[in-house]
């Protein structure tokens, strides 16, 4: 074997190692990014004082939580949306941007400045054993309520 050969095979050996761990790492990296979206079974979704048809609610798991975020998926009839009760902000969320596991979903971050859904007329408020959120759409000119369960206090009982 001439000694250029050898070179060739040690930078095509070091190149495949190199690619592998960086593809590793991007997979990695990616998954972290993810959001898991479980279904909250205990909360309540109206639309304009009564419950849609179809409706859903869904918050990150706990691994899937930014550290100062409240953001919740909803399911209206077959539209769904994403809601930063933080900032008051309402997202477009279009079907292929989510990815169904099970009764839960999978996404990337689904903040994305085009996606912004007009909407006013904010409150978040707790009403004792739930908190309730209002807005109103300006799409559509509808008021959404969702309420939310307060995960119940152990230390009470004790």
């Amino acid at each position: 074997m001439a000694p250029n050969s050898t070179a060739k095979i040690a930078l095509w050996i070091f190149a495949c190692v190199f690619l592998v761990g960086a593809s590793g790492r991007a997979q990695s990296v990616a998954s972290a990014k993810q959001i898991h979206w479980t279904q909250l079974t205990d909360a309540q979704l109206k639309l304009d004082g009564k419950p849609p048809l179809t409706w859903g609610v869904y918050q990150p798991d706990k691994k899937s939580k930014k550290k100062g975020s409240d953001l919740l998926l909803i399911l209206v009839g077959h539209r769904y949306m994403m809601l930063d009760l933080n900032g008051k902000l309402a997202y477009v969320v279009y079907p292929s941007d989510i990815q169904a596991q099970e009764k839960d979903f999978e996404s990337d971050d689904l903040a994305k400045a085009d996606n912004l859904i007009p909407s006013s007329d904010w409150t978040v408020r707790d009403v004792g054993p739930a908190e309730l959120v209002r807005f109103k759409l300006g799409d559509y000119g509808r008021v959404i309520d969702v309420s939310i369960a307060h995960p119940p206090n152990l230390t009470s009982f004790y």
